[in-house]
């Protein structure tokens, strides 16, 4: 496997907060909805109004983690959002710019919340990641992240 290109994170800005909390209700949305049987509007209020409860003073909620990744010439390849609430800190939310995809970014960003935590003193990174999600799955096993629960369903 070759080395991902390197990343650097900035904590977000108000301007980019605008944008990122759009695109990140409609992953969430695109997430969530099939999953609990919603339709597009239904998945999207849903999305917005949890994310309204885990940040409700936005970009300044306390021990929230918000940054915006760059690459080395400066291009914004994503975004990252870390909730440090409890002991070990737990990952709400990685995106990769549209554009950038496929270019080894969503691993560049993983191991910058990595390096970041342990900066940081931590000693474990938490994350949740939709059965249906093959690529992220993948992903995070690749980085050496285990399955520590599994959620099960049965439609009736």
């Amino acid at each position: 496997m070759s080395t991902p290109p390197p990343v650097t994170l900035r904590a977000m800005t108000d301007a980019e907060y605008a944008g990122w909390q759009d695109r990140n209700a409609q992953s969430f949305a695109a997430g969530i909805g099939p999953l609990r049987g919603l339709d597009g509007e239904a998945a999207l209020a849903f999305a917005r109004a949890e994310v309204d409860k885990l940040l409700p003073d936005g970009l300044r909620t306390d021990k929230h983690l918000l940054w915006t990744a760059f690459a080395d010439d400066g291009t914004l390849v994503g975004s990252l959002w870390i909730s440090v609430l409890t002991p070990v800190p737990y990952v709400y939310g990685v995106e990769v710019a549209e554009a950038q995809r496929g270019k080894g970014y969503g691993r560049s960003i993983m191991v910058a919340a990595e390096e970041e935590c342990r900066r940081r003193g931590y000693t474990q990174l938490d994350l949740n990641v939709f059965g249906n999600n093959a690529t992220a799955i993948n992903l995070y096993e690749s980085l050496g992240f285990e399955t520590v629960s599994q959620m099960m369903r049965k439609q009736l």
